[in-house]
């Protein structure tokens, strides 16, 4: 009860931490904000790609599909670069992700995945609280919730008797609140607190529940290439070493219909169970993988 209470209070005092910097930001920024407005003060102009996709690299952005959109989704981790020439430096290994998000609506959009590792089907559903925007309504950020299932797909992942195994075991979910703002045409920032929840651990000293704090950026290079950065700290892993840490650099490219991210990644999995709760590697001795996420949208529905 006690570890409870403790982990409710911190997972408060990190969304009041971020409300606090975007405000004190937000504060900063007045003068280049007043200076965008457009002279008609009774339109309100909305801030758009602050992330070419709806993901960082990892995990969500504050970005949404359009209404009638449909995103088909390969992601592709090698092995580790420390593996060597013996392993081609990871390319004889592989693991990859594909999935299928849908946006319902402009403000809200879900989607369902397939991981190879641990054979994972996931789903989620992501939806828009607030959108940045000046003029008439002047919004300092966005606020974005995002919230989903996992389910392991191992024939036998826990190693549990047949009298034990239920599938309520394979089951984890997770919780996530974003907040994100566009600062320039170059530059945006988003802060993202997540709960991540395992009815089953492979380990007793592993938690069913474990919080994390996530920080994605972007910086535009040119019209079409950005680098971006998306990592996460956890508060109760047991392992928790700067080396065990998610972290992962990449290279977007935009090429007309589509959204071609080449990264460096120190995580196995592309979920956010997988992310968050298994063990990465140190990604300052090369224990990092190659990997890219390829995005194709199809407008599928006519957008109201």
């Amino acid at each position: 009860m006690l570890k409870s209470k403790k982990f409710i209070a911190k997972f408060c005092f990190s969304i009041a931490l971020i409300c606090l910097c975007i405000s004190y930001g937000s504060g900063q920024t007045e003068d280049s904000m007043l200076d965008d407005i457009a002279p008609d003060s009774e339109q309100t102009t909305y801030s758009t790609n602050a992330f070419k996709s709806p993901r960082v690299i990892n995990s969500n952005s504050i970005e949404m599909l359009r209404q009638g959109v449909l995103d088909f989704r390969i992601l592709h981790r090698f092995g580790l670069l420390s593996g060597g020439g013996y392993e081609l430096f990871g390319l004889d290994q592989a693991t990859m992700r594909m999935a299928f998000d849908y946006g319902i609506t402009n403000q809200l959009m879900v989607g369902v995945g397939r991981s190879t590792n641990k054979k994972e089907l996931d789903g989620f559903v992501k939806y828009r609280i607030l959108q940045q925007s000046t003029g008439k309504r002047n919004m300092p950020i966005s606020l974005v919730w995002a919230s989903g299932i996992m389910v392991n797909g191992l024939k036998d992942p826990f190693g549990l008797p047949d009298s034990l195994a239920k599938f309520k075991h394979r089951l984890s979910f997770y919780h996530q609140l974003i907040v994100g703002r566009k600062f320039n045409d170059k530059f945006s920032l988003q802060l993202s607190p997540m709960l991540v929840h395992q009815n089953l651990t492979s380990s007793i000293v592993q938690p069913n529940e474990i919080f994390a704090l996530g920080l994605g950026t972007r910086f535009k290079i040119t019209k079409r290439v950005a680098l971006t950065l998306d990592t996460y700290y956890t508060f109760n892993k047991f392992i928790n070493r700067i080396n065990e840490l998610p972290l992962a650099l990449g290279v977007d490219i935009e090429t007309g219909g589509h959204v071609f991210q080449i990264h460096l990644s120190n995580a196995t999995g592309m979920n956010e169970r997988a992310f968050i709760s298994d063990s990465n590697g140190d990604f300052f001795k090369g224990d990092f993988r190659i990997g890219f996420n390829l995005s194709r949208w199809f407008q599928i529905a006519r957008s109201k």
